[in-house]
């Protein structure tokens, strides 16, 4: 059986890493540190860590103030409110100056589970790759994660890291897994259709392309963890080598990985693209599974729609 981690677990033990190798490195949180998973950082770097307390807006215009001063500021708190309560302070002193903060949010998605609607963040991908200047990152594992941490913490520049709750399977070896900003991964080769899929849907696209060759649909899979810059390239030749693309996220159709797909298709080389996602609704209080199955953010609904798609 696959073993599963939370993206939340990776990214703490990345700002510890991270932390004896870089002094600049400090970390805020708005009084969600052990949910957030980075109370073990605090607890070995006490000077360079803030609880900035329930307080979004001054978490983020603090993590401003200090990148002026050459630091490395990661910001957490769960994603609804990093990207929601503070838009306006990430914009303005954040996205407009350039500057130099990690926005890592946890608890996107429909995986929060029983927090509900009003925790579920299905938006966030979308308000942040809006931004300008602003770079979007959705790992799909645990290793993918931790190599985004430490690869957002050596860029230059405003990036947001969005991380789940719950448990994902482990797809790559963190022993020769090479991460790359901007850069899509070709998971699976295919020729009939392409399922490009971010965050926890890279694991349930692997596994319905495996139904979906045992149906005679040759599948290809690539997992876009980078949403902004997207790697258009690898987009476009899946475009024009299996002309049909569907793609697969935890978040709302509008505005993320689909829309952001459907746009280098339709201005490169057009061909059908059909997007799973919520469908343009709030979430609702459930256990995590069961909330994926309702909203048909599993692998039997890619297979389904793929096979729909396939017949027409």
């Amino acid at each position: 059986m696959t073993k599963k981690i939370a993206t939340r677990e990776a990214y703490g033990e990345a700002l510890i890493e991270l932390g004896e190798k870089n002094p600049k490195v400090v970390v805020l949180d708005a009084d969600l540190s052990k949910s957030t998973k980075t109370s073990g950082f605090g607890e070995k770097y006490p000077e360079r860590f803030f609880n900035m307390g329930i307080a979004e807006q001054n978490l983020m215009g603090t993590a401003a103030g200090l990148a002026t001063t050459g630091k490395i500021p990661f910001a957490s708190t769960f994603a609804m409110f990093a990207t929601g309560r503070a838009f306006e302070i990430i914009r303005n002193s954040i996205g407009y100056p350039k500057l130099n903060v990690k926005i890592c949010a946890t608890h996107a998605g429909l995986t929060v589970g029983e927090d509900g609607a009003s925790h579920q963040a299905l938006e966030d991908i979308a308000c942040m790759r809006v931004i300008p200047n602003m770079t979007v990152i959705v790992p799909a594992d645990a290793v993918e994660a931790k190599a985004a941490i430490h690869a957002v913490a050596n860029m230059e520049g405003p990036a947001y890291v969005r991380l789940g709750r719950s448990g994902v399977p482990v797809l790559n070896d963190e022993n020769n897994y090479d991460f790359e900003i901007g850069t899509g991964v070709m998971l699976k080769e295919g020729t009939d259709v392409t399922i490009i899929a971010t965050g926890i849907m890279v694991s349930e696209a692997m596994e319905a392309a495996e139904e979906l060759d045992a149906k005679g649909i040759s599948t290809r899979v690539i997992n876009i963890h980078t949403i902004k810059p997207i790697d258009q390239d690898i987009i476009v030749k899946a475009a024009r080598e299996t002309g049909t693309i569907v793609t697969a996220e935890e978040h709302n159709i509008i505005g993320g990985l689909g829309s952001a797909v459907a746009e280098v298709v339709s201005e490169n080389h057009p061909v059908p693209v059909k997007r799973i996602g919520t469908m343009d609704t709030f979430g609702e209080s459930g256990k995590p599974q069961e909330l994926l199955e309702k909203y048909g953010l599993t692998k039997e609904h890619i297979v389904k729609t793929v096979v729909q798609i396939k017949k027409q």
